[in-house]
């Protein structure tokens, strides 16, 4: 790995990443192994895991921190980081919800009408 471009992301609170490969790598794993547990035709598990197995071999073939914000167009490195992470955390919650499952009660008839009064 290149060495690190930049000194500072310029975004308070928010530290340059050292390893960048080492630390997203995992993660993406880890998020990948997450989503075998949810239903295969669940679309919330194939949409992330085309989104993820693209960023997956984006950040693998490349070297250029650089060249992989770019690629990926999400931010800075760092950032694309930290929504890894948040995905895992909702990957988590998600498998926990079982959101795929049927309601345990049929929902209000106008529950999704607006404005409420109609």
């Amino acid at each position: 790995m290149a060495g690190v471009l930049k000194k500072t992301t310029r975004l308070t609170g928010l530290a340059v990443c050292k390893t960048p490969h080492e630390d997203i790598i995992p993660i993406y794993n880890k998020l990948l192994k997450l989503l075998e547990k949810f239903p295969q035709d669940y679309t919330y598990r194939t949409e992330t895991e085309k989104l993820v197995k693209n960023r997956l071999d984006i950040v693998q073939k490349n070297t250029n921190i650089l060249t992989i914000e770019e690629k990926i167009g999400c931010g800075q490195f760092e950032e694309i980081l930290i929504q890894a992470k948040s995905e895992v955390s909702l990957a988590q919650k998600m498998l926990e919800w079982k959101p795929w499952e049927k309601l345990i009660q049929e929902a209000p008839a106008n529950q999704w009408t607006w404005p409420p009064h109609k």
